[in-house]
């Protein structure tokens, strides 16, 4: 500071804590004053009222170092034209900074600096509390979902924020990804993104917010119940951990994985979001929301392609619980015979694996909101049989007595996320097909079906998005594509209901919701666009292909 730097100081002693903070500036001549100290003070004298022998000073600096104080700066001059090597020594031996002004210095310049920028920073903190205040308190008021507060948080500290339930699974983490950073607008002067009623919280370490240098959080997220069970042991992953909890009851923890500082403290801000998440459950009518959240949200990025490499994925279903390592997986789809499915159905679906001893996360299909969708994780040696897909569809269909599951459509078994991700498109697309061909045959029991007697479908999954396969799939529906598109009209879904029935028309209707005489209509319109007879085994063969391939690139 420029008070300081006008006097020449030299610093003697403690070079190594020069950073050591410096709570007060205080003006101390005496030795009774400075005994008075409390700790955190940088003591300024000229040394006036000093003792002149070596032993009374010896004395002076044990009593200062035992009072902690961050320092002492010596002025030089006619009282003390040196410093006393007595009271050098006892610095030195303590390694506290011990510094010498050679020229005159105006102490009140220097106290007013110091007090300014203090009182400042404090000022700045207390701005910062408030801010923090408005915003998850108005978080509150608006009913914000869990995952939207955990973000919030996430910006305004600038570094990963965690919320795991107390069995240490992630149910939401936010600040992971590069993109996750830059979109909150953090920046230099704190502001996040409009709209977030943050009003000016300052950022994190008084510059722009860096990306965590993985953008996929794997590193974040890789054997995290490992590492937060460690972390909440003890404090040495720098991790600042704050309970969810309200009314006696405890929900989880709220992680802030290592950042910068932040003016109004880190624990300031997980305190206030983690308020903000206890209000936010206690308002929850459904006692699985947070979990329910979590697996739609893993599953809709897992089945939308969110995500920029595998490791990253497969280190979020494994923090929320979803063991990948080792493991055979399965993708399992599930429609009740009304088609609308109850918001319990996934909780019920978790918890009939679980009974049977396999993993499972459970959500809302995306863009398909009547098909439930499930991942199973077993381990080496446990079978994923029949008997595991009827009490999932028990448990499904027992959310409603009078509705029970249509079909339950089970994908080939995998290995790894990329597995997963194809045993499910391989479910949703088979429930897809099967949903129109039960019947009231079947009583209360479930079609359960398996991809394995699907050849065909099998197939197509595995072709993928080969661009071979898109063009003949162009190539053979754009007439009928084309005609639906121009009249609203539904032939391609005639000609997917006909395809599921071969040889009997009659059934095939049924599935269309037609009468047979517009079903024959409409197979003769079919024809007619095509050129094609549907008569021809190798012709339905190359169509039921294509409209395979469209209804998985459709989902």
């Amino acid at each position: 500071m420029e008070p300081v730097a006008v006097a020449l100081p030299e610093v003697l002693t403690g070079r190594e804590r020069l950073d050591a903070p410096v709570r007060w500036v205080h003006v101390a001549e005496t030795a009774e004053a400075a005994r008075l100290s409390s700790g955190g003070e940088l003591l300024l004298a000229t040394g006036v009222g000093w003792p002149s022998d070596d032993a009374a000073l010896r004395r002076l600096g044990r009593v200062l170092v035992d009072a902690g104080v961050a320092g002492l700066v010596l002025e030089l001059g006619a009282p003390m034209p040196a410093a006393p090597p007595a009271l050098v020594q006892e610095f030195q031996a303590a390694g506290l900074p011990f510094v010498v002004l050679h020229r005159e210095a105006r102490f009140v310049a220097i106290t007013e600096a110091v007090h300014s920028r203090i009182i400042a920073e404090q000022m700045v903190a207390l701005r910062a509390r408030d801010d923090i205040h408005a915003l998850f308190t108005g978080l509150s008021l608006r009913g914000s979902p869990a995952d939207f507060i955990v973000e919030q948080a996430a910006r305004v500290l600038g570094s990963p924020v965690v919320l795991e339930d107390t069995s240490h699974r992630v149910i939401a983490a936010s600040g992971l990804t590069a993109s996750a950073v830059a979109a909150s607008g953090v920046a230099a002067s704190g502001v996040a993104a409009s709209g977030t009623g943050m009003g000016g919280v300052p950022a994190s370490g008084g510059g722009a917010a860096s990306a965590p240098a993985n953008a996929s959080g794997e590193d974040e997220l890789a054997g995290w119940e490992q590492r937060s069970r460690a972390a909440h042991r003890s404090a040495e992953a720098g991790w600042t951990i704050v309970p969810v909890e309200a009314r006696g009851m405890r929900w989880g923890h709220l992680v802030g994985l290592p950042g910068e500082p932040h003016p109004a403290g880190r624990s300031n801000v997980l305190e206030q979001a983690a308020v903000a998440l206890a209000l936010s459950r206690l308002s929850d009518r459904d006692e699985d929301e947070w979990t329910r959240r979590s697996h739609d949200a893993l599953l809709a990025a897992l089945l939308g392609r969110r995500f920029a490499g595998e490791g990253g994925v497969t280190a979020r279903f494994e923090a929320a619980g979803f063991p990948l390592a080792g493991r055979r997986v399965a993708g399992v789809a599930v429609r009740l015979r009304s088609g609308t499915l109850p918001v319990p159905a996934a909780a019920r679906a978790v918890e009939a694996a679980r009974a049977a001893g396999v993993d499972a996360v459970a959500g809302r299909h995306p863009e398909q909101p009547g098909t439930l969708v499930v991942a199973v994780s077993a381990r080496p040696g446990r079978q994923l049989g029949d008997a595991l897909f009827g009490s999932i569809a028990d448990a499904v269909g027992s959310v409603r007595l009078d509705d029970p599951a249509a079909v339950v459509a089970v994908g080939s078994d995998a290995r790894g996320i990329t597995g997963l991700l194809s045993s499910l498109e391989e479910a949703v697309e088979l429930a897809a097909g099967s949903a129109a061909r039960t019947d009231s045959r079947l009583g209360r029991r479930p079609l359960i079906q398996r991809v394995q007697h699907r050849p065909l479908l099998r197939l197509v999954n595995a072709l993928g998005s080969d661009p071979r396969l898109l063009e003949h799939t162009e190539q053979l529906l754009r007439p009928l594509i084309e005609h639906d598109l121009a009249t609203g009209g539904d032939l391609v879904e005639v000609l997917r209901a006909y395809l599921s029935h071969p040889g009997n028309r009659t059934r095939a209707a049924a599935a269309s919701h037609l009468s047979r005489s517009v079903f024959y209509q409409r197979i003769a319109l079919i024809e007619d666009l095509l050129g094609m007879d549907l008569d021809d085994g190798e012709t339905v063969a190359a169509l039921h292909a294509a409209v395979l391939t469209r209804g998985r690139t459709a989902t």
